[in-house]
């Protein structure tokens, strides 16, 4: 188990490391300008004079950020469902559901902004936007990939529609909900910084995205990289924290893999 983590841990970290080494050697050889590319040092010092700053940014943004992949997954799974019980529901209203996924959302943030002012719940709504094709896609197709001896085993023994929907349907649907929740995990995260561009929260506390608009404006790109770092990071350990729980609840159900 202990060889596993190393195998999992140790690549990413020498290939970050590695990352890290070229840069500040393009920084020096080029001898670039702080305020255009600067070093990983002057990035780690402003991000440590600014630390509370950028905790407390992340923390918002990470909040609308769970809020908007919360929403996305509890209303998404539930149209999946719709979906699958009912074609000409499907037919009818899946192109909509496309309409969510190709409209830009920098199109649709500043509508919500109108119509719901700024703040954390704007921000969270556009979280919860881009974030929501994913669930309903991977969720329908998880509900209708059903095997068709399985579906005829409950229909020779009478099961109800419900029986059938919660203990065959939604059943074979976990994986694939799963496997849409991990892309959703990184949209909701593109989702609130791009709602902060437009929503914000306050004078007094600002989220990651009114940090990046803020000092790329004010040309700070020290705090700019630091800024987008911790935008990174918060992206990946979502899709870790999900990846994991993933892992966890299929291993419980004795399913070896996500479908593909």
């Amino acid at each position: 188990m202990k060889s596993n983590y190393t195998s999992l841990i140790l690549p990413p970290l020498i290939v970050f490391a590695l990352f890290l080494f070229l840069w500040q050697g393009c920084v020096e050889l080029f001898s670039l300008p702080p305020y255009l590319v600067p070093s990983p040092y002057r990035v780690l010092k402003i991000a440590s004079e600014n630390y509370s700053t950028l905790l407390i940014a992340t923390l918002l943004t990470a909040a609308a950020a769970v809020g908007g992949f919360l929403l996305s997954f509890a209303v998404g799974t539930s149209v999946a469902l719709i979906f699958s019980q009912s074609k000409i529901v499907r037919q009818s209203f899946y192109p909509y559901a496309i309409f969510l996924q190709t409209v830009p959302i920098v199109a649709i943030a500043p509508l919500i902004v109108v119509w719901f002012g700024n703040g954390f719940f704007s921000v969270i709504l556009v979280s919860f936007i881009i974030s929501l094709f994913p669930i309903i896609t991977n969720g329908t197709m998880g509900l209708l990939a059903v095997k068709k001896e399985w579906l005829d085993l409950f229909l020779i023994n009478n099961a109800s529609a419900s029986q059938i929907l919660f203990k065959l349907r939604f059943p074979n649907a976990v994986p694939y909900l799963f496997t849409g929740a991990k892309i959703s995990s990184g949209l909701s995260v593109i989702g609130a910084i791009v709602g902060e561009f437009f929503a914000g929260y306050g004078a007094k506390y600002h989220g990651l995205g009114y940090l990046i608009t803020f000092t790329s404006g004010q040309m700070k790109t020290d705090y700019l990289f630091a800024a987008v770092f911790m935008s990174t990071v918060l992206g990946l350990v979502f899709f870790g924290g999900v990846s994991l729980l993933s892992s966890y609840v299929l291993q419980r159900r004795g399913v070896a893999n996500e479908p593909s």
